[in-house]
């Protein structure tokens, strides 16, 4: 099955996504900070994270820098409600395959997923 890592420090917002991921038949893992979705990545080896930007203890930059030196292939997508165009390119030259800004839609979720590459859920 497709494993997605969420890292976002808004309880809110790990529900929605986590919801809508699982409807469409994905595993998901949740972080609320960075510190956590780095030791999850290590841990679960998702197919594709999705990782918001100012979170608590490393935030999703930093964190975006520990996840590529741990593997340089890792699909990661950053999820922020700050979308200025210097963010976007420090997020995209540290490694971010995409960005995609709150408030989020279905169809914003799905489209970078098949943008990442992430594998198609398994369907029951």
């Amino acid at each position: 099955m497709a494993r997605i890592l969420i890292a976002d420090d808004s309880a809110f917002v790990r529900q929605r996504m986590s919801a809508l991921l699982k409807a469409w038949g994905y595993e998901i893992v949740e972080a609320e900070d960075g510190r956590q979705a780095v030791d999850l990545y290590s841990r679960e080896q998702p197919d594709a994270v999705l990782l918001d930007i100012t979170m608590p203890d490393l935030d999703g930059l930093q964190s975006l820098d520990l996840i590529m030196a741990q593997d340089p292939h890792a699909r990661v997508a950053m999820v922020s409600a700050i979308g200025n165009k210097e963010t976007i390119m420090k997020a995209i030259k540290a490694g971010a395959k995409d960005f995609v800004v709150k408030p989020f839609s279905p169809e914003n979720i799905r489209a970078v997923l098949n943008r990442l590459g992430a594998p198609a859920p398994v369907q029951n």
